[in-house]
């Protein structure tokens, strides 16, 4: 099966360790299952995915009440009896009454699509169990009807992970894994330089210098990310704050840190002092 080679877009940069890890899995037709702490760019992954192979994006968000079948289908029992109740439809052709899930519409497209199934650790620990019939044989029935539908291109399927939970090792075993690295000072300049394309070269370093600060304080509780960087520079150029300011305060905390005990913390700190 020949397919473009997924290199990332202008606006989401990969590690070559990265893109390696896309294209195995979309070479071996096995699910990419990322792992990797909040705002390291998990989600957008798909996205980029979709766009840089000009696939259609489908996504499934996965709640702490998610059940495998859902993916699948679901039955309008409701909009049955409505319609047997109030309205002039045929409640005889059940096939009206099967709305497919993300998991099932992605079987059953006629091209290739890119499937995220984002936080599957949010569900319970039998979800992931739940899916290994249909991500193996990328097939299911429709137990109303007896239909069954089959994927003529198995898709693209990208599975994010918080780490909140472990994940079965039948679930593991069935998986291309890759855990994303948060970004060192360099390549998180070169992140920044693609959504703030004209930000001064010392304002930039000053702006890092404060961010890895705050990351590497032992005491935050929850560490700033990528996305909240992105806006914390947006916010210091509309304020007008100088690269000098930043050596001396700390503006627009609330961006940055979002929980109330960081913020004290960080200002209980009476100065920052230079930051190396």
């Amino acid at each position: 099966m020949s397919f473009h080679l997924f290199t990332g877009t202008d606006t989401y940069l990969v590690t070559p360790e990265l893109r390696d890890a896309v294209n195995v899995a979309c070479a071996l037709e096995k699910p990419l299952l990322i792992r990797g702490e909040p705002g390291t760019g998990k989600t957008v992954l798909a996205e980029a995915i979709a766009e840089n192979l000009d696939k259609q994006l489908l996504t499934w968000n996965i709640k702490s009440t998610t059940k495998a079948q859902e993916g699948l289908y679901v039955y309008d029992t409701i909009q049955r009896l409505n319609d047997a109740r109030f309205g002039d439809r045929d409640i005889g052709d059940i096939r009206q009454y099967i709305k497919l899930g993300p998991l099932g519409l992605a079987l059953r497209a006629q091209e290739r699509v890119v499937l995220l199934i984002d936080e599957i650790d949010k569900a319970d620990m039998e979800f992931p169990n739940d899916l290994l019939h249909e991500l193996d044989r990328m097939s299911f029935s429709v137990f109303e009807t007896g239909d069954q539908i089959t994927a003529e291109h198995r898709p693209i399927v990208v599975i994010t992970s918080n780490n909140e939970k472990e994940l079965p090792d039948a679930f593991l075993r069935r998986c291309v894994f890759h855990y994303i690295e948060f970004p060192n000072k360099e390549t998180m300049a070169n992140i920044v330089r693609v959504h703030h394309p004209d930000v001064e070269d010392e304002l930039l370093r000053q702006v890092l210098l404060r961010f890895y600060w705050l990351r590497d304080l032992p005491d935050v509780r929850k560490r700033p990310s990528t996305s909240e960087l992105i806006d914390w520079i947006a916010a210091i150029r509309r304020g007008g704050i100088t690269a000098q300011a930043i050596e001396k305060e700390l503006p627009f905390m609330g961006v940055l840190l979002k929980r109330e005990s960081d913020i004290e913390m960080v200002l209980a700190k009476r100065r920052f002092g230079r930051v190396s």
